[in-house]
């Protein structure tokens, strides 16, 4: 009788644990779906880089920066 209570409280719990992630992936992927369907706000469709701002960045890793550099060595080699 107590294992058997043991197995059900078990088994509750795994439920519970792999209903919270599937309601947690479902509201990633609800969010992700809204997210690329929500338009650009007017005035932010052809925003640039404000390079004097990204120079001042020590982050070697940043993809607008590692653009930035791109962008000025192409104008440079022309």
């Amino acid at each position: 009788m107590i294992l058997n209570n043991k197995i059900n409280s078990d088994t509750l719990y795994l439920i519970i644990g792999i209903i919270i992630i599937l309601v947690l992936v479902i509201l990633f992927i609800v969010s992700y779906v809204l997210n690329k369907r929500t338009p650009v706000p007017k005035g932010c469709e052809n925003l640039l880089i404000d390079e004097e701002k990204c120079s001042s960045c020590n982050n070697e890793l940043c993809k607008l920066k590692k653009n930035i550099n791109n962008i000025t060595e192409n104008k440079e080699e022309d």
